[in-house]
């Protein structure tokens, strides 16, 4: 934590979460925003359903790459310039889709999307532990979530309205004003927050070495699949979004925004559930609950496509649930990578950042063209992917009990 942190931020605590949340929302909103116009995008610039798959693949393993640098950038030069440039680039990526005249150019600009909107989200969870101690890093973490569930549910829609009304090249036109926005808001209102003194060596030798440090920590490895891999479980529903809710629940592109308002009201209310616990519950048992929760909702998930045809009436709900408990728990595993390492806080933000989003590429590319079409596959699919995540905590509980065992007390 930043000894000076108190006189950096003296504004309400509240409204970093939102700053900070803002860097957070780049992410669904380069993917959820241009989902509406899939078919809009295929027609104008005749392209394939493999091919439009490309420029969501495109984007998600830019964005693992770029993860694996940004934080640990952070950790050298500071928060402030890795999060200006990210923003900057981002903009100028969104600018490229906008005027993308054929599939291909579309699929490069989207990479460098993804390799730019990680500095943003990767910086933004360190910051959090350089302003905030544990308890109320936590509660910071859980109002970052809260925040940044209103993008996933706004998002869809609206790429929706635009789409309908100004064409396909108009979503990434919104995306290019939304970058510009946040870099004048981040200018102007984002502080240094990595004290000079726990700056790293901008050396080659040193990334490599914090890399290989965090590397060999199975700790580090077991907890980054424990917030990781489980979101895949309801991500693969937003991936799966046109054929899930327009062929298997018959819905109109319009009303996609139901599922994702069901969805995301889970992950603000879990995100809630678990800022009001801290400081009061073990870390561990609230993982344990969210764990709970995820693997109830996934079974009934899975019991109910096997016995019924898919209704729009019942489907939307399981993944709601399911959502709830990852974000009950992920705060608090966040903040136990965190912690394992308080000298390398951005790059094992970073690395924690990569594990979760190469898994989200291989879902994108490869898992959910395979299962998008059986609302049983889905829904098994779903279920292991929470299962990796639920062995690699329980493996994490057996071998070191203690990690997450101790409560500390909020301040204030």
């Amino acid at each position: 934590m930043n000894p000076d942190a108190h006189h950096l931020w003296r504004a309400p605590r509240w409204a970093l979460a939102v700053l900070l949340a803002t860097l957070g929302m780049l992410g669904p909103f380069s993917i959820d925003t241009y989902i509406p116009a899939f078919s809009g995008i295929a027609s104008s610039l005749d392209a394939t359903p493999l091919q439009m798959q490309q420029t969501l693949s495109a984007y998600l393993f830019g964005f693992a790459f770029m993860s694996l640098f940004h934080g640990a950038l952070s950790d050298s030069v500071g928060r402030r310039p890795v999060v200006l440039w990210g923003l900057a680039a981002f903009t100028l990526a969104s600018l490229g889709c906008a005027l993308s005249q054929s599939i291909g150019q579309l699929v490069f600009f989207r990479a460098v999307q993804g390799l730019s909107t990680g500095a943003g989200i990767v910086v933004s969870r360190a910051v959090v532990r350089d302003m905030f101690p544990p308890a109320q890093a936590q509660r910071v973490m859980s109002q970052i979530t809260i925040y940044f569930g209103v993008a996933p549910a706004i998002a869809p829609m609206i790429g929706g309205v635009l789409f309908a009304h100004l064409g396909w090249h108009s979503v990434f036109w919104f995306l290019t004003a939304v970058g510009l926005v946040l870099w004048a808001a981040n200018f102007k209102l984002l502080p240094e927050t990595l004290h000079v003194t726990q700056r790293q060596p901008l050396k080659v030798s040193n990334l490599m070495q914090g890399y290989w440090k965090l590397g060999l920590d199975p700790r580090f490895f077991l907890l980054a699949l424990a917030s990781g891999i489980p979101f895949n479980g309801m991500f693969l529903y937003v991936l799966s979004a046109p054929v899930f809710l327009g062929e298997h629940l018959a819905l109109l592109p319009t009303q996609f925004f139901w599922f994702f308002v069901l969805t995301i009201s889970g992950i603000m209310a879990g995100a809630f559930v678990s800022g009001r616990m801290a400081g009061r519950l073990a870390p561990k048992q609230q993982i344990k609950y969210g764990f709970a929760i995820m693997l109830g909702m996934a079974l009934v998930n899975l019991l109910a496509n096997v016995l019924f045809t898919a209704h729009v009436s019942w489907a939307m709900f399981p993944v709601a649930i399911f959502s709830f408990g990852w974000a009950m728990m992920v705060p608090v595993v966040t903040l136990l990578v965190l912690d394992l390492h308080p000298d390398r806080r951005g790059m094992a933000s970073s690395l924690q950042a990569f594990i979760g989003s190469s898994a989200n590429g291989l879902v994108a590319g490869l898992i959910a063209p395979l299962v998008m079409h059986s609302t049983v596959a889905l829904a098994a699919a779903s279920l292991a992917m929470l299962s990796v995540g639920l062995l690699a905590w329980v493996s994490l509980h057996k071998r070191w009990p203690d990690i997450g065992r101790v409560i500390e007390h909020p301040v204030g």
